[in-house]
């Protein structure tokens, strides 16, 4: 998106998307919406939310532009700043000023070459894909859902996939506009059925799901739920191996609901299911989420808490920010789905430790 591009405000871009998508729904040979010209910078960010641009790295300072949700600017540097009440004072340095680097997902923009056959799995053709561009809207086939989707469809708000989302893929088609497109298809979901431009996605490999050190049997991951701290450890033996800054469960929902002393359970638990893809929802009204495509996820406790690839805010380490799950940067959630046991097979993606010889690893949250 063109910094001259950014000026349109979000009342007259939903009326626009709204329009676009209200005749999209059910008809996916249609064009899909105009392609987005992201910025031409090797770092991006994208808006979460409505954000005031600062002259200086500091929240007081003074207010130089306002951009809105899934505004996409260059990602320059980062610095440290000043924000009140908060742990992490990092700031991202953008040709318009400043910006606090917890609203905007670091994000780049590689669009792929479409392939033009699929792979074949035991579900038939099919390969897992990850959106590689700062964004991409879609076109459903069917008629909405899960809550979100429906939720936005009377709303009339435009339907995206975002950066690193993981999708599964089963179907290509051309357009009559020559738009090669992918059909998303959730496997493990509410079943709502998509298509989007080819270019956003990136297939998956066998290769990056493979597993690292497999062999290693005293394997352990340490979560540190601190407030101030917000870490996780891989452990083997008492070798560190790996370490990250994550977010884990909030004490209060925003209506004010106290959660306990952390949302998320601490002791000591076993993995017991891993997906390299999911849909999680829950929530209360005005409180709730419905999230799909969330990637490399490993659940290790029964009620349905996972370390998982998180890409609707930027908080890691020093913000508590989650329904009780442990949200971690792309990367790093990939990073502990492969290398904590047991290993998953890129087909079908899915595994319950109950259903392998592999002893789980074990994960450990603590406070302190």
């Amino acid at each position: 998106m063109n910094a001259n591009k950014t000026n349109i405000t979000r009342r007259s871009f939903l009326k626009l998307s709204a329009a676009g998508l209200g005749g999209l729904v059910m008809i996916p040979h249609v064009q899909l919406l105009p392609k987005i010209d992201f910025p031409q910078y090797e770092r991006l960010g994208r808006a979460f939310n409505k954000i005031e641009i600062k002259l200086k790295p500091d929240i007081n300072a003074q207010t130089t532009k306002v951009i809105y949700d899934d505004t996409v600017v260059p990602w320059l540097r980062e610095v440290v700043g000043f924000h009140p009440y908060r742990f992490r004072q990092r700031w991202v340095e953008t040709p318009d000023g400043y910006i606090w680097a917890s609203d905007l997902q670091p994000v780049k923009n590689l669009p792929n070459k479409p392939l033009t056959t699929l792979p074949q799995t035991s579900l038939g053709p099919g390969m897992w894909a990850e959106v590689t561009i700062p964004w991409v809207d879609v076109i459903l086939e069917n008629q909405p859902i899960s809550p979100g989707f429906k939720s936005k469809v009377e709303a009339g708000y435009p339907i995206r996939l975002y950066y690193s989302q993981v999708l599964w893929v089963d179907q290509i088609k051309t357009n009559e506009s020559g738009i090669t497109l992918y059909r998303i298809k959730e496997k493990y979901g509410y079943g709502d059925i998509m298509w989007a431009n080819a270019e956003a996605f990136r297939p998956i490999t066998e290769e990056e799901v493979a597993p690292i050190n497999p062999q290693t049997e005293n394997k352990i991951v340490v979560i540190n739920v601190e407030e101030k701290y917000q870490t996780l450890s891989c452990f083997e033996g008492n070798s560190e191996v790996y370490f990250c800054r994550i977010s884990a469960g909030k004490k209060y929902d925003p209506d004010g609901t106290y959660l306990g002393e952390s949302a998320t359970p601490k002791g000591t638990l076993n993995i017991w299911r891993k997906q390299i893809s999911t849909h999680m929802s829950g929530g209360t009204t005005g409180a709730g989420y419905d999230l799909p495509g969330i990637g490399w996820t490993t659940l290790f406790s029964g009620d349905g808490v996972a370390i998982h690839s998180t890409f609707w805010h930027n908080t890691f380490g020093g913000e508590l920010m989650s329904h009780g799950c442990v949200n971690a940067a792309p990367d790093d959630a990939k990073w502990v789905f492969r290398w904590t046991n047991p290993p998953v097979p890129y087909d079908p993606g899915d595994l319950y430790s109950k259903d392998v010889e592999i002893p789980p690893t074990k994960v450990q949250v603590k406070e302190g």
